[in-house]
């Protein structure tokens, strides 16, 4: 399932009435991963909610990756997820089986994550979707926006990216086992590790890496940091097979979209191949963190937190948002 162009949806959003709220700690207005609004001098709210279309053949799989995708929101925010709610859009002569599989999936990912799945809702839809709206704590003083990036940090990211490609090509039919095997890894895995990783070490801006791709993420990051970031290509990581599919024209909507959205706040360097370029604004199911802390602190986090890379540095505000060699 394609989201709305994200370019678009900013379009809109920012044509709303201004909300005054004391207690909103974290809005709509920076694009970040969750909401947090204070509740005491000591608990706030983060609240999310994401579904989307199958991702994987495997009915309770699909139902992992869809609680782990709404999960990691709040993981990216420093929170601490607590309650869940499910969000199903099925087709009334569907086989019934098949959804018990989902949301015993789901519910499985949940548990595991020691967060209580406690009602939803169910329309009627040729389409399936599935996923959650997820609600956690976290301690008003402790929560990890994306806009906090300085100079001087470093740039982590904790998980390869190409699941967009991957996906597209798996309902074609030409990824390969191996790699099919690959991204369901990868977007099965929790961001739970990282999180507290983050918070043990410290962390000045965090976003998760979904649907806006590795690009539009952190395009969000240095904007609403008033910053550069800059990337090395070649230190990103990729999931297997992904510039060869992408080759093939495995592409997604999103990877249009997403270079709109950016627009020309980002410079590429000519010697950045296209498909890698593409694999840059693939959008991402359960993606990875994506992380700017100090160098001391990421040496630290990269030991304790298996897969996660450098990818690039923090500067000064230059001409672009995002500068990538």
């Amino acid at each position: 399932m394609a989201k709305l162009a994200p370019s678009d949806l900013a379009q809109v959003l920012s044509k709303l009435p201004k909300q005054v709220n004391e207690n909103v700690i974290v809005g709509f207005e920076t694009a970040d991963d969750a909401g947090v609004f204070r509740l005491t001098d000591d608990i706030a709210l983060v609240q999310t909610l994401d579904f989307f279309t199958p991702v994987a053949d495997d009915p309770e799989m699909y139902g992992r990756i869809a609680a782990i995708n709404s999960l990691n929101d709040v993981y990216a925010m420093g929170g601490t997820p607590l309650s869940a709610l499910s969000i199903v859009c099925y087709p009334q002569k569907g086989d019934w089986d098949v959804l018990g599989q989902i949301l015993k999936g789901g519910q499985e990912a949940m548990t595991e994550a020691g967060v209580a799945v406690i009602g939803g809702h169910s329309v009627d839809d040729k389409e399936m979707k599935f996923g959650y709206a997820v609600t956690g704590i976290v301690h008003p003083d402790k929560v990890v926006r994306n806009s906090g990036a300085l100079p001087g940090d470093v740039l982590v990211l904790t998980k390869a990216i190409g699941t967009g490609a991957i996906n597209t090509a798996i309902k074609r039919g030409v990824a390969s086992r191996e790699t099919e095997a690959a991204a369901v890894r990868t977007m099965s895995t929790s961001a739970a590790t990282a999180s507290k990783a983050m918070q043990k070490f410290g962390a000045n801006a965090c976003t998760d890496v979904t649907g806006f791709g590795l690009l539009g993420h952190a395009y969000e990051m240095a904007k609403g940091s008033g910053v550069t970031l800059n990337i090395v290509s070649n230190g990103v990581p990729l999931l297997p097979d992904v510039l060869e599919l992408i080759a093939q024209g495995m592409l997604t909507r999103g990877d249009r979209n997403n270079r709109t959205y950016v627009g020309e706040t980002v410079k590429i360097a000519s010697s950045v191949l296209g498909e890698m370029q593409s694999a840059l604004f693939d959008p991402q199911t359960a993606g990875g963190l994506l992380i700017s802390m100090l160098p001391e602190n990421a040496e630290q986090f990269l030991a304790e937190v298996e897969d996660s890379v450098i990818i690039g540095d923090v500067v000064a505000a230059g001409k672009y948002c995002i500068e990538v060699s």
